[in-house]
């Protein structure tokens, strides 16, 4: 079994791919979209991801946004949180 990397890492990944595909994880977090376990959920999922490297990667290859890439474990959970912002549903 692989084991899972540093949390601290993974919330950081996970803080910069929302960042880098417009979405703002603090604000979906006040306004009640996401819960606290919901948000500790989604780094536990980055962490036990295969990709990091390429994650990281990834994100450091352009700036600007970008669409959420298919090998991101937590890519649908953005892309609702995405729509959404894009829909303003407070």
């Amino acid at each position: 079994m692989k084991p899972i990397g540093s949390q601290c890492r993974h919330y950081w990944l996970l803080q910069d791919m929302a960042k880098a595909t417009q979405v703002d994880l603090a604000r979906a977090f006040r306004e009640g979209r996401i819960s606290t376990q919901e948000w500790a959920g989604m780094v536990g999922r980055c962490r036990a991801c295969s990709w990091p490297d390429g994650c990281q990667s990834w994100l450091r290859a352009t700036p600007g946004p970008r669409h959420i890439p298919s090998r991101c474990c937590n890519r649908a959970r953005l892309a609702l949180l995405k729509i959404e912002e894009e829909l303003d549903c407070t």
